[in-house]
């Protein structure tokens, strides 16, 4: 990933995991926990592509596997989080940029069951039972309906955010090696510095033409 990428999604994955641990985990409330972490790693997917989507979903799972107080088996979060971060890349909106509110809430639903669903399994393979007493059916519902109402409020602007990176100038300069100011207009306008130049040399040489033509016009009379 690019250098811009990998910091914005160090500092949005560190402050959701953040928030998610000290405030939400807080909250008591039945069933599951609101997965701010999830819905992060869903927004950055849905602007960055399932490549980086991945690499998302593992830092951040892998944190929240060793961040306190994580009572299950390292790595279980980070392999959910990962396969989460690249379908989510799959299906990301063009250019990412969302169109209509239904496809990234179809996305947040089958993220949030599919989650649950993977988390489980893996924690059955290992071994690690923890969340029995919950009861499976209580975790895809709570974790549904929390999710649902927490995304409208963070994955478009997660989006906003990523798709600033995607139009910073210097991060077209460090790729591309060109010109600053042309990757920026480039990307904000679909033009070139060179023709723009081209076109304003050849409009002041009509203008000078024209000026010289009134010029001798006078001078007859």
């Amino acid at each position: 990933m690019r250098i811009n990428r990998t910091l914005l999604s160090i500092a949005m994955v560190v402050v959701a995991l953040v928030v998610q641990v000290s405030v939400l985990a807080r909250l008591q409330l039945p069933g599951a926990v609101p997965d701010l972490l999830l819905l992060t790693v869903l927004g950055l997917a849905f602007v960055y592509g399932p490549v980086s989507g991945s690499l998302i979903g593992f830092g951040a799972g892998l944190l929240a596997d060793l961040a306190p107080p994580a009572d299950h088996a390292a790595g279980r979060y980070a392999l959910v989080l990962c396969v989460i971060g690249y379908l989510a890349g799959l299906v990301r909106p063009e250019n990412g940029q969302l169109k209509s509110a239904f496809a990234p809430m179809a996305a947040v639903v089958g993220a949030a069951l599919g989650s649950t669903l993977l988390y489980a399994g893996v924690g059955a393979l290992v071994g690690d039972t923890a969340a029995r007493h919950v009861g499976l059916g209580s975790l895809l519902f709570t974790a549904l309906v929390y999710d649902l109402l927490l995304a409208p409020f963070t994955v478009p602007l997660i989006m906003a955010l990523a798709r600033r990176t995607e139009n910073d100038p210097l991060s077209e300069a460090s790729s591309g090696g060109n010109d600053v100011a042309a990757g920026w207009l480039a990307s904000g306008t679909g033009l070139r510095i060179g023709s723009q130049r081209g076109g304003l040399r050849v409009k002041a040489a009509r203008n000078r033409a024209a000026r010289a033509g009134r010029i001798k016009g006078v001078k007859r009379l």
